[in-house]
């Protein structure tokens, strides 16, 4: 029950937001009482950790399995890209956002996982790229790697980038884009120059 209770709490979560969900709206959805809920979280923040942080659990499997099939790294960072975007319902409803105002200290703990998880991620797939000549050699790995980071959390701060001015999706792409054409070598380019013309959205 325990699992149907997140599984079903995430899904109204990143569709409808953490705040406008209430315990009883998901107990409805799921045709339980709201004791039933209880039995199993003592609160609502008990339930938004938990669905905080599975759902951090199964983005992170998915992004490793990408990083282990990907053919190149430019290939590599769209698909991750997507990947997290079709998870996180496109965004409609800011969850990150949401977290962060109404349960920072949930958000801060999330925001260091994700840290720790791209900076891996993300320095391996820069040295891939160093490696097989698609990025110049001479990047600083360390440094370009936080500041993927980096930029990659500040396009989600709607305060700085309102949602009714620009899409999450319009966001990821073209700060991508930025990151990349930042690091790329002269063989790196015409391989994202094509990515981008054939996969436009």
């Amino acid at each position: 029950m325990r699992e149907k209770i997140t599984h079903k709490a995430a899904e109204m979560f990143l569709t409808l937001g953490f705040k406008s969900v209430t315990m009883d709206d998901i107990a409805h959805e799921l045709g339980i009482s709201k004791k039933t809920i209880y039995v199993h979280f003592k609160n609502k923040i008990k339930l938004v950790e938990a669905v905080t942080f599975e759902v951090f659990e199964s983005i992170s499997e998915g992004i490793d399995g990408i990083c282990n099939t990907s053919l190149n790294p430019i290939e590599e960072l769209y698909d991750i890209k997507m990947f997290v975007m079709q998870h996180l319902k496109g965004e409609k409803t800011s969850p990150q956002y949401q977290l962060k105002k109404y349960y920072p200290k949930i958000y801060d703990v999330l925001k260091f996982k994700q840290f720790e998880k791209m900076q891996d991620c993300v320095k391996k797939s820069l040295q891939k790229g160093i490696d097989t000549g698609l990025f110049r050699s001479n990047i600083d790995v360390e440094f370009i790697s936080r500041m993927y980071f980096n930029g990659m959390t500040g396009i989600k701060d709607e305060r700085l980038f309102p949602h009714e001015m620009f899409t999450i999706n319009y966001l990821m792409e073209s700060y991508l884009e930025y990151h990349l054409r930042a690091i790329v070598t002269e063989n790196g380019i015409q391989i994202l120059n094509k990515f981008i013309t054939s996969n436009q959205s």
